[in-house]
């Protein structure tokens, strides 16, 4: 790993004129077939569309609302247990007509069925340009925004009484069959702005916007960004993730070193919010991955459902709908949901992909000239190494020792040793965790790892259950 840091001459007194050039070694690209065509097209209104509670790590929901009840775009259909004043709002007007509950009556998902007319609740207040720190966060909590922002460490719901010492936003996502950046942005340029001036009112410190060091044709709204500090990154995956941009630019020292991170579509709602008063839930999504067929960019709404995209976007007619996964996200860190799912509060892609329904005869032991390998287990590793491969969801094996193969440490860009840290996790070891770094990781920065392990370990249900374990009993 090398790091270039320029100084820029200031040409604005609202840009920070400092920028990080930040080239990584480490990283493994995950290339699979499927990619979504770059044209954005207006798809159908959803008929529903869903919050669902899984979305936010270690939220107890309350109900505010019944089935039948009527809702506007931005009425609060559920708020945290822990701290009332966390909403979760529609994203569209209609009635809510399922509150579907799992295991022990916990509530999965709200469902509201849509009306079309998307009615709203004002928040014109919000459009003065001297809001104050306070006034933006109770919008923010009013509006249903707020749970937009993660708290680093732990990867949790921010606490609204914090005041972060950074703010960080990624925008370079280095994920297998991930959205581009452009097409996020295009016409959403003075939006993506707009919540950029917001956001930096909220933090004592600086907004960090990381972006793609190999991309000379990135949107100049990522480029030219103002009154925030531009890093540039470059490699393979996870180079993109946040967590390695906050590990590179200003490491989280520990637990009470508080950081809020949000994506590009998040900034991009809340600059709407306090551009037009309203909750405006429109968003873009990819469709994307082999098993789907019309790839390409959608505008939709926040929680859409994804039945109306089934048949005519995402398989082939003649497909049978149990040979085939649907995920919400990408295909390392993304939920599988069903034909009738709805897409999560911070995915901004489907991916479609097929489903294994049997074992491969001889396994490992055929040559493999289409699978994907890390190792070379496969002969695609040695003659196929850069192409596309198809890709399925089958674990290409079962759940083996955990051993000590040095595996991880080629493809994690952080300072840390993540092999001795998973142990630790599982140990419960919490001086040991501290001392490996705990508080710079989350699930998605050793999803790659999870990836390439020859064990088939969940290392992100470690990683999570180590997270918890000290975040409550540290």
């Amino acid at each position: 790993m090398s790091v270039i840091i320029s100084i820029i001459p200031m040409e604005n007194v609202n840009r920070i004129v400092s920028m990080a050039e930040i080239k990584l070694k480490k990283g493994y690209k995950i290339r699979l077939k499927g990619a979504a065509r770059k044209e954005i097209v207006d798809t159908q209104f959803p008929t529903k569309v869903a919050m669902k509670p899984a979305d936010f790590v270690g939220l107890k929901p309350k109900l505010e609302v019944s089935v039948g009840d009527n809702v506007e775009v931005g009425s609060s259909l559920f708020h945290s247990k822990e701290n009332n004043s966390i909403k979760f709002t529609s994203p569209a007007s209609g009635k809510v007509v399922d509150i579907i509950r799992g295991d022990r009556r916990v509530i999965e998902a709200v469902v509201v069925e849509t009306d079309k007319q998307q009615k709203s609740i004002d928040f014109s207040s919000l459009k003065s340009s001297n809001l104050k720190r306070e006034e933006i966060i109770q919008s923010l909590l009013e509006s249903g925004l707020f749970p937009r922002f993660i708290q680093r460490p732990f990867g949790i719901l921010c606490n609204p009484d914090d005041v972060p010492r950074d703010i960080f936003i990624s925008a370079m996502d280095t994920s297998p069959l991930a959205p581009d950046e452009n097409l996020i942005m295009e016409g959403n340029e003075n939006s993506f702005q707009k919540g950029l001036e917001i956001i930096s009112k909220i933090t004592t410190g600086k907004v960090r916007l990381g972006i793609d060091l190999a991309r000379y044709d990135l949107s100049k709204a990522l480029t030219e960004a103002k009154g925030v500090e531009i890093n540039k990154f470059s490699g393979e995956h996870p180079a993109g993730n946040v967590g390695v941009h906050i590990h590179h630019i200003a490491p989280i020292q520990n637990r009470d070193d508080i950081v809020w991170t949000i994506d590009l579509q998040g900034v991009i709602l809340i600059g709407r919010l306090f551009e037009t008063g309203k909750l405006s839930p429109e968003i873009v999504v990819s469709i994307a991955g082999c098993g789907a067929v019309g790839k390409r960019y959608y505008r939709t709404i926040l929680g859409t459902t994804i039945q109306g995209h089934v048949r005519r976007r995402l398989i082939h007619e003649q497909v049978n709908f149990e040979n085939i996964r649907f995920i919400s996200g990408n295909v390392l860190t993304g939920k599988k949901i069903e034909q009738t799912g709805f897409v999560g509060f911070f995915d901004n892609s489907i991916t479609v992909i097929p489903e294994p329904i049997e074992h491969q005869f001889l396994g490992w032991f055929t040559p493999g000239f289409s699978k994907l390998s890390m190792s070379k287990t496969f002969i695609s590793r040695i003659f196929r190494k850069n192409k596309i491969l198809g890709e399925t969801a089958s674990l290409n094996g079962g759940h083996r020792a955990f051993v000590m193969t040095g595996i991880y440490d080629k493809v994690l860009p952080m300072d840390i040793l993540p092999i001795f840290l998973i142990k630790a996790m599982l140990a419960q070891e919490i001086e040991e965790m501290e001392a490996l770094g705990v508080y710079e990781i989350i699930e998605e920065d050793l999803a790659i790892c999870e990836y390439i392990d020859p064990c088939k370990n969940e290392i992100q249900e470690m990683v999570r259950n180590g997270l918890n374990y000290i975040e409550n009993e540290g």
